[in-house]
């Protein structure tokens, strides 16, 4: 009973002890109470300045910096202002993103750094002071990204038949947006029609997500580049391919054409058609309307319908394209007497059929002319023409043969005369005398 009593008594004397220095400890206030007493109120936190709003290429560093003043027992956080997303509190990220970090650079400066930033890190970001009531600032990321065009919702190539309308379009993506400008791959102009009107407008380019041809024309065919450009590079381009179909249409520069014996003679037509057509050469007889059909017989009166001609010793054939346009050229080797008849040059393809018909005959060059070769077989051709002009056949042709030195002495021996009787006796009488 007495041992109870001794620690009863050891108890209470603790008791009274711990009592008395509480109330010592609150008599007496501490330093930074002290410090509170002797300023009145701790002051409030407060933001330096505002938080600039920032633009980055995708790709750079991104950084938002946020000053507070004053912070005290407060602490500084970083969100995400569109969904309050915390990203950071103090120095402490808590997010997951790697690419987010914060740098607390002094006592004042808080700041929230994005690495690599990207077209998602695009918004608005909230500096907060845990105070109450509690206090924000608010920064802005705008993120450049170079342009990019949309293939699913772009033109591809494109055909359509001459006479009618087709658009070209071209969508891109990018910040700021893009703006789609439109150029012809040779360097060639671009026609543009009017609207409701016959007018065609020639312009080197052409601004807009949509390029509109109406009532197209086959010079209006090629490839055109679709190039998008923000002043982010790099800027980007799509070639689209505008293919205009026609049938075929066949030109023979030169319809009649004469040479010596001996030598080699050049037929050549030219060819404008789209899609690519098949073209070969034909000779003899005449083409029937259907085209060549490969039969011996002729719809004309026993006569054999053409033979095709094939490239070999006695024929060369050669072809050139360029776009829609073509030169077909045939070469008779060693001209000679079997050699002389029509040649038809023939174009097809899925949209139709064209010929050219050209007449190759024999040149007879006198054995006393002084004149090249070249020279006699111009002059030659033209009196032939002349000829074929007043319905003379190909058969007395022969007889008006002769040098180019004689025709000029009796043109102006002709010219001559004619002076003296105009001078004269400026009658009729003067033309009976010439005919006579």
């Amino acid at each position: 009973m007495a041992t109870i009593c001794r620690v009863f008594a050891v108890w209470i004397s603790l008791s009274v002890v711990h009592l008395i220095h509480e109330l010592q400890a609150s008599s007496s206030p501490s330093s930074s109470q002290q410090d509170v007493n002797l300023q009145g109120v701790e002051p409030e936190p407060e933001f330096e300045g505002t938080i600039s709003n920032v633009t980055f290429p995708a790709g750079r560093e991104a950084l938002l910096t946020c000053s507070v003043k004053n912070l005290g027992r407060y602490k500084v956080g970083w969100l995400r202002a569109s969904d309050q997303t915390v990203l950071a509190l103090q120095g402490r990220v808590v997010t997951h993103n790697n690419r987010i970090s914060v740098v607390h650079e002094d006592m004042h400066t808080w700041r929230l750094r994005i690495k690599q930033i990207r077209e998602s890190d695009k918004g608005c970001y909230m500096c907060q002071i845990n105070s109450s009531p509690m206090k924000k600032q608010i920064g802005c990321i705008d993120v450049q990204v170079p342009p990019d065009i949309i293939n699913e919702e772009s033109s591809a190539d494109i055909a359509v038949q001459e006479g009618e309308d087709a658009s070209l379009t071209c969508r891109a993506t990018g910040n700021p947006i893009p703006r789609v400008t439109w150029r012809r791959e040779d360097g060639d102009v671009i026609l543009i029609r009017k609207p409701g009107s016959r007018e065609i407008v020639k312009a080197d380019s052409y601004n807009g997500t949509s390029l509109k041809l109406s009532r197209l024309e086959r010079r209006q065919m090629g490839a055109y580049f679709c190039i998008a450009s923000n002043d982010v590079p790099p800027a980007v381009s799509k070639r689209v391919s505008l293919s205009v179909h026609f049938a075929p249409s066949v030109r023979a520069p030169s319809q009649l054409l004469g040479a010596p014996l001996g030598s080699d003679v050049q037929l050549e037509c030219q060819v404008e058609a789209s899609p690519a057509p098949v073209s070969y050469w034909l000779k003899g007889g005449r083409m029937p309307p259907n085209g060549f059909t490969g039969s011996t017989t002729s719809l004309e009166s026993g006569q054999p319908r053409p033979e095709m001609l094939l490239d070999g010793p006695k024929y060369g054939i050669t072809e050139q394209r360029s776009g829609y346009r073509g030169v077909m050229r045939l070469v008779v080797r060693s001209f000679s007497h079997t050699d002389v008849g029509t040649y038809h040059c023939v174009s097809t393809n899925s949209l139709g059929r064209a010929e050219g018909t050209l007449r190759l005959y024999e040149i007879k060059i006198s054995p006393g002319s002084v004149t090249s070769d070249d020279e006699q077989t111009n002059f030659i051709g033209g009196l032939a023409e002349a000829a074929r002009g007043r319905g003379n056949s190909s058969a007395n042709l022969p007889q008006m043969m002769i040098s180019k030195t004689t025709f000029l002495l009796m043109t102006t021996l002709w010219v001559y005369v004619s002076s003296l009787f105009s001078i004269t006796t400026p009658t009729s009488s003067s033309l009976r005398i010439l005919q006579s």
